[in-house]
């Protein structure tokens, strides 16, 4: 009888999602992290509009930074939040405080409130990243996740052309505030999707604390490294106080946020997950590909518009090359490791094939035709979006279901920080020979007296970027992907 009633108080779980239902999940997710990654692209044609309109055009720098570093910090609390919470009431939070930020920034009368929407923005944002690929962690075993991997790798390349066309569109033609006005219908949207298909998801409720020291010294760390990379060499010199002062700080806070994960007892990141070479290595290797793609994506317009004398949006349709050469080569990497034993090869090559591509066009950087530049970024962006989908399954495999969240969480983290720090390290490159900072910013007609030098510079950081992401995937550990029949059995523990 005892048995019987202990039997009786047992919840039950809920049924799990059928094949449909996790498609409509998966769907609804990646058009989340779809808005949150557009979010860091589609501002950066409209800010000459947007200064114009709310003037103190010296802060603009601001609109774009403020969104990555609050996005960039985020990313790893998400995974622990949703590990503690669940998956469901974790997203809906994210999507809820990144559609705030968009109507604060729609709104904004001047640019401090932009800045302050921005901000709001990528508190949310950061969290779409982790949770897309955390709940595609927990529906689909690894054996089989790498097929959806090449999905979140291939919405990471629209969003990377999508968001200077729809940015330069929205602001030439009808009114800059639509680049925040559209995420409201398309979050709402993306929410009444998912949200029964997320109430079959399991919830952990593990009696966890959230680490807010370590949250706090992480967030601030990286803000004053944003901020010494976005100054140094513009606004002050390297060698400045000032600079000076931000790195030194950044260290001595990296430094307290390391200790903090030692000595406290449930730390922000696992050392049992940080320990895991796999997750450091892969993790590793993301923050380097994803530090030279979007590099590349940044400045390749540039050099467009620069020396081949395409126009604006010229330039961004040639920059479809590097977008389909991305999505193929994730999406072949993606079908390629099911059937593969030693799947690593693939991230491997990719890589390699990558930086030579990279070291390639910066031997010809002011003496190849617009078809070798083509085919080139097309190489490039085979070679970088092979290793998407392999980073991603092989961390995840990895770990235990109860580290998923936080391991796909310190993945995100780097991948973000290495794209933010990629683009600030190029930055002092372009900013030290006087180049503009962006496309769109390239209305000189002497353009002939722009050295080829920066970007011949640019270009070899992005194929060093990619040979020390080689290494990195070359030391890390491979291990048997776990098939569904795994999969169900650890599921069934938790």
């Amino acid at each position: 009888m005892n048995e019987t009633t202990r039997l009786n108080e047992v919840p039950l779980a809920p049924p799990a999602p059928s094949e449909r239902e996790k498609n409509v999940i998966i769907g609804g997710v990646l058009v989340s992290m779809l808005l949150a990654a557009l979010d860091q692209t589609i501002v950066a044609p409209a800010m000459p509009t947007i200064g114009k309109a709310l003037g103190h055009a010296d802060y603009l720098s601001w609109v774009v930074t403020a969104y990555l570093l609050t996005a960039t910090a985020m990313a790893p609390l998400y995974g622990k939040i949703s590990d503690v919470h669940g998956r469901r009431s974790t997203i809906f939070a994210a999507v809820t405080i990144f559609l705030v930020g968009s109507l604060i920034s729609a709104v904004a009368p001047n640019m401090l409130v932009l800045i302050i929407g921005r901000a709001v923005q990528g508190l949310g944002g950061g969290g779409l990243f982790a949770l897309s690929q955390t709940v595609i962690g927990d529906l689909v075993p690894p054996r089989e996740r790498a097929r959806y991997a090449a999905w979140v790798s291939g919405t990471w390349a629209v969003a990377s052309i999508a968001g200077p066309l729809l940015g330069g569109t929205f602001a030439q033609h009808l009114h800059w505030s639509l680049i925040f006005w559209i995420n409201i219908p398309l979050g709402l949207a993306a929410l009444a999707i998912i949200s029964n298909p997320l109430k079959k998801l399991p919830v952990m409720a593990r009696a966890h604390r959230i680490d807010a020291v370590g949250a706090t010294l992480l967030v601030v760390a990286t803000a004053l490294l944003l901020l010494a990379l976005n100054w140094g060499g513009s606004r002050y010199s390297w060698m400045s106080s000032a600079i000076v002062g931000l790195l030194g700080s950044s260290v001595t806070l990296w430094v307290m946020f390391g200790l903090r994960l030692r000595r406290t007892v449930e730390p922000l990141i696992s050392l049992e997950v940080l320990s895991n070479p796999v997750v450091r290595y892969g993790t590793l290797a993301m923050f380097m590909v994803q530090a030279a793609n979007i590099g590349l994506s940044v400045y390749l317009p540039v050099y467009m518009q620069s020396f081949l004398g395409l126009s604006a949006s010229n330039s961004g349709i040639a920059m479809l090359g590097l977008l389909l050469g991305t999505v193929l080569g994730a999406t072949i990497s993606g079908r390629m490791i099911p059937g593969v034993a030693r799947y690593k090869t693939i991230a491997v090559a990719g890589a390699l094939f990558s930086s030579i591509c990279l070291a390639t066009l910066a031997f010809l950087t002011g003496r190849s035709s617009l078809v070798v530049l083509e085919l080139l970024t097309v190489g490039a962006g085979f070679g970088t979006g092979a290793t998407f989908p392999v980073a991603t399954v092989s961390v995840q495999n990895a770990v235990d279901q109860a580290h998923l969240g936080v391991a796909t969480g310190v993945l995100t983290f780097l991948r973000s920080l290495g794209g933010a720090l990629g683009v600030a390290v190029l930055g002092a490159i372009a900013l030290g020979h006087r180049l503009p900072l962006g496309g769109e910013s390239l209305q000189v007609a002497n353009t002939a007296a722009i050295s080829t030098t920066p970007f011949a510079y640019i270009f070899l950081a992005c194929a060093a970027a990619m040979a020390l992401a080689l290494i990195a995937f070359l030391r890390m550990p491979e291990k048997p992907l776990r098939g569904r029949t795994e999969s169900g059995m650890a599921a069934s523990v938790e």
